[in-house]
């Protein structure tokens, strides 16, 4: 006896039927479109948060020494660095400085002796990022002068200045 071929029944494959072809092609749709969906409707739970946070004051160190102020003498450089202590650099346009105390020795004021004998004059310009850490970037085109006025200026003799940085 000898096995007959069907059409489409080759090989020992099964015929299916075109209402069959219909169902199983229904069904492989509905799936793919019930995993769509599955994916868009997922859910989930955690919690998180972002913010731009805040910088932290820099610190403006001076590294120059200045000494031998007199009236007259002509100005001396400021120059100086940075301490950042912040996740990243910061933008400085300038570092600004004014003197706030003439001392003596002791921390204590001199009378007779004011911030008004000095003048701090240039641009302190720095126009960088500095990177994070302790003595970083730089800053400078600042200078200091003891005025040279018309009155006795004795009591400025040895006296200590403080003087202010700001950085903008």
């Amino acid at each position: 006896m000898q096995e007959q071929n069907v059409a489409g029944a080759k090989h020992g494959y099964r015929r299916i039927s075109r209402k069959k072809k219909v169902l199983v092609a229904t069904l492989a749709m509905t799936g793919i479109a019930g995993a769509a969906f599955a994916y868009w409707s997922a859910t989930g739970t955690g919690s998180g948060s972002a913010d731009t946070g805040d910088t932290v004051t820099v610190t403006v160190n001076q590294t120059r020494t200045v000494t031998d102020l007199a009236p007259g003498s002509g100005t001396q450089a400021l120059s100086g660095d940075f301490t950042n202590t912040n996740d990243g650099p910061v933008y400085i346009t300038a570092v600004a400085a004014q003197v706030t105390e003439v001392n003596d020795a002791g921390g204590v004021a001199i009378v007779g002796c004011s911030a008004a004998d000095y003048t701090i004059a240039g641009t302190g310009a720095v126009g960088a990022e500095v990177p994070t850490g302790t003595n970083v970037g730089s800053w400078g085109n600042l200078t200091i002068e003891f005025n040279n006025t018309a009155e006795n200026q004795d009591a400025c003799k040895n006296a200590q200045l403080v003087i202010e940085y700001t950085a903008s």
